[in-house]
């Protein structure tokens, strides 16, 4: 195959990379309208709509809402009957993602002024998380692993886990995965009927406050549309990864990690930017030779040919300027010296500094956590973590002669604001008149 090829020299250089680079996140009239229909269903009819929808989607047939839910002894059996090999892999990947995020858990504070007016924030964890988590012939133990752990760190109580299984087929991995990461509840039910369930709550599937982890299109509008009755991650787009290189890496490991992130969708993105128009052709020859040798070829060369690109840059200094107006969900840095393109990089879901530091390990067993920003949304947001799944109080604790101090300052605020019930509540507390 033959690989798109730009120069950031060239006259319309900035047009193409827009060009390239946007992508087309219109709403799906029809899967919104459908899913809307769902979402509505079993809002109103509850079970009856989960288990009439879980027949007809996944073929699976239930008598009761009850049947939906697998028995907690199956998770641990799961986990217990695993091959040793996985088991071990599987283990090391939690403890090393668990370590990472229990850096990250936010505690409360609080500080005394002078007066004894005390402020401060409150930390507390959800009280209950739905983990969606694809089904069938998906096999997303990792998924499970990096979206129900940081909810464990955080404290959150209730961890509860949606899987479809069409015709009953269950993944003994994902279910094993839920067990070693605090998942308490599983229910075998998928796609939007999962989510407005998790969503609205029925007689079975409790009501969550927040609804985490990846689905298919019908996933991802009905989380789009239940979001403000509860919360959710985000709505991600399709991977993307940008490597910057300077020409030091063998360019074969270039080429894998390109296709690293063009396997998994022909919507995919896969970018290298590099100074030097001979490394470029060795990365080029170096697809070509290794494509052939990979089961999802088909979906690569698609996901290459459509949106993947080889972008010959100035020098290093320029990619990390490129690479902050695209905003990658991954970027590599695949050179000698990354620390000197660190300062300069501002937006990137993650960032695997060094030509050692492959994707594919954040993705598994790194410890970061792998759910990050699509579609140029890095510019604001952040990667999946524990402060997702905890939430902030302000406390405010005033005293006597603070409630004096604050109340003269808030009543001339408030007056001006033309809001005087505000100003007679600060008041009446130091002027002793209503």
């Amino acid at each position: 195959m033959k690989m798109r090829r730009l120069d950031s020299t060239m006259a319309g250089f900035d047009a193409e990379l827009e060009h390239l680079t946007a992508f087309d996140s219109a709403l799906d009239e029809r899967v919104e309208t459908v899913v809307r229909s769902i979402l509505q269903d079993v809002k109103k009819r509850g079970d009856e709509a989960l288990l009439e929808y879980t027949q007809r989607f996944d073929r699976l047939n239930v008598a009761q809402a009850a049947a939906l839910e697998l028995p907690g002894e199956t998770l641990t059996r799961a986990l217990e009957e695993l091959p040793q090999l996985q088991r071990h892999a599987l283990e090391k990947a939690a403890e090393r993602i668990r370590t990472f995020h229990e850096r990250q858990r936010m505690e409360s504070w609080n500080i005394r002024e002078a007066d004894g007016t005390e402020l401060g924030q409150r930390v507390t964890p959800l009280d209950r998380v739905g983990l969606y988590v694809p089904g069938g012939k998906a096999v997303y133990p990792s998924s499970v692993l990096m979206n129900a752990i940081p909810a464990a760190v955080a404290g959150v109580r209730d961890i509860l886990m949606v899987v479809p299984t069409p015709e009953g087929v269950r993944n003994e991995l994902v279910l094993a995965a839920a067990a070693l990461s605090g998942v308490r509840r599983v229910f075998t039910v998928g796609g939007a009927q999962a989510i407005a369930a998790l969503a609205y709550g029925t007689v079975t599937i409790p009501s969550v406050d927040k609804i985490v982890g990846p689905g298919n299109a019908y996933v991802a509008a009905a989380k789009r549309q239940v979001f403000g009755t509860v919360g959710i991650d985000m709505v991600a787009g399709p991977s993307e990864i940008l490597i910057i290189a300077d020409g030091s890496t063998d360019p074969r490991w270039v080429a894998m990690d390109l296709f690293s992130q063009a396997e998994h969708d022909e919507l995919a993105q896969a970018l290298l930017l590099c100074p030097d128009p001979n490394y470029l052709e060795q990365v080029e020859r170096a697809i070509v030779a290794l494509l052939p040798t990979l089961p999802r070829q088909t979906v690569i060369e698609k996901s290459l040919a459509d949106r993947g690109a080889l972008i010959r840059v100035r020098d290093l200094a320029e990619a990390c300027h490129l690479s902050n107006r695209i905003a990658p969900e991954h970027l590599e840095l695949s050179v000698a010296q990354p620390e000197d393109c660190l300062p300069l990089l501002r937006h990137a879901g993650a960032i695997f500094a060094g030509r050692y530091s492959s994707e594919s390990l954040g993705d598994y067993c790194a410890g970061p956590n792998h759910v990050l920003p699509t579609g140029r949304t890095a510019r604001f947001a952040s990667p999946l973590g524990v402060y997702d799944f905890q939430k902030r109080s302000n406390v405010l604790k005033v005293s006597r002669e603070g409630a004096r101090h604050l109340g003269e300052i808030a009543e001339v605020l408030a007056l001006q604001e033309g809001l005087h019930a505000h100003a007679r509540s600060a008041a009446c507390r130091f002027r002793d008149e209503v």
